[in-house]
């Protein structure tokens, strides 16, 4: 199992590079996973992510893609293409979708390099059960939808899922301990919660089974980044995430 270190991404949620280039700086040395969603991947484009691999980083560039078939595959031929560590789609644009975009994929992937992480995203951590039942219409308790999502993503080929930490369990029971799961919605304790529903802290995620956890504004907006996360590190290590 990789170190802590190594699993923790730091979701680099910032209005174009220059607001990056500063967190980056501030934690130099300190990170090594960092996360391109839509606002930094929209203002700075494509090659955002070749200049994050070029500084050593691995790369999750989280798009959540949610479209036809077709598009889905050459989505994610385009990204494999940029050498992304970890991608995702969106589980609820069905079967036959995820399945294009593993094909997209493995088609875009250089010869001779691993083909990137495809994760499928099943409940967004700031959806609580009334937004799912009201206004989604989707029937259930969320936890049973999660994993019915999850199942419908190994099904598809995918390797793992977001998920909030709290569904963790019922996905590796449900899924197998190797199905992988990526858990956003991650609040150090005494931090502000924000617009997440489905938190819990990096070290009771870490316990509760995540593979990787995702941490942003809890470490981007603090007012000292470099020691926010050194905090959130020592907490995770010395419950025991080595």
């Amino acid at each position: 199992m990789e170190n802590s270190r190594t699993r923790i991404i730091l979701a680099l949620d910032f209005p174009g590079e220059e607001a990056m280039n500063r967190c980056l700086k501030e934690l130099r040395g300190e990170i090594e996973y960092v996360k391109v969603g839509m606002e930094l991947y929209y203002a700075a484009g494509p090659r955002i992510v070749d200049e994050l691999k070029q500084r050593g980083l691995k790369v999750f560039v989280d798009l959540k893609v949610h479209d036809i078939p077709n598009t889905a595959r050459g989505a994610m031929k385009s990204l494999a293409r940029l050498g992304a560590d970890m991608v995702n789609v969106h589980v609820a644009g069905g079967r036959a979708m995820m399945e294009a975009a593993r094909e997209g994929l493995e088609a875009g992937t250089p010869a001779g390099a691993d083909r990137p992480l495809l994760i499928g995203v099943t409940m967004l951590t700031s959806t609580s059960q009334r937004v799912m039942n009201e206004e989604l219409l989707i029937p259930g308790h969320v936890e049973g939808v999660v994993v019915h999502y999850a199942m419908e993503a190994k099904r598809a080929g995918l390797d793992g899922v977001v998920a909030s930490p709290r569904e963790v369990p019922l996905i590796k029971k449900t899924a197998g301990a190797s199905f992988q799961t990526v858990t956003p919605g991650i609040r150090p304790a005494g931090t502000a919660q924000g617009d997440q529903v489905r938190v819990t802290t990096p070290e009771e995620a870490f316990r509760l089974g995540s593979d990787y956890i995702v941490v942003g504004r809890a470490i981007t907006a603090a007012e000292e980044p470099r020691a926010a996360w050194q905090a959130m590190l020592a907490a995770v290590e010395s419950a025991g995430e080595r």
